[in-house]
């Protein structure tokens, strides 16, 4: 992309500026399975704790696996591979945003999916206003 693009894009990376607070500021804490990697500040008495994180490609929040997720929002203080459980083995792993893609989901009767949906069960009964007054 280049040092322009570095410099005036935000959504495909960190930016220039974003990149110089993370050095001077924080510290690197973990990385998750996505590439993302996450900080925190170096001086937590003097700049209190702040958490954010650095994506690897698009900057998309959905793209957060759920443990980090947790660490993020402050539900939990220790770094998410020293406090969570082992994955369970029923458990999927995390999917990102699908909405606006082809795999979307489409409940019925929506019109990419055919547009065609349930008829009505006979419990509804629209408003008429001569029947208000």
């Amino acid at each position: 992309m280049g040092i322009l693009g570095k410099i005036f894009t935000w959504w495909d990376g960190a930016t220039i500026g974003t990149s110089w607070f993370s050095v001077r500021k924080g510290k690197s804490v973990g990385e998750d399975v996505f590439g993302n990697v996450y900080y925190q500040t170096k001086n937590l008495d003097k700049d209190g704790d702040k958490r954010w994180v650095i994506y690897s490609g698009a900057n998309d929040s959905s793209r957060v696996s759920p443990e980090w997720h947790g660490w993020l929002h402050k539900s939990f203080d220790e770094i998410p591979e020293s406090h969570l459980p082992q994955p369970r083995i029923w458990e999927k792993e995390p999917t990102g945003n699908l909405t606006g893609t082809a795999n979307a989901y489409r409940p019925a009767g929506a019109l990419e999916a055919g547009g065609k949906r349930a008829s009505a069960t006979g419990d509804y009964e629209p408003w008429n206003p001569a029947e208000a007054e």
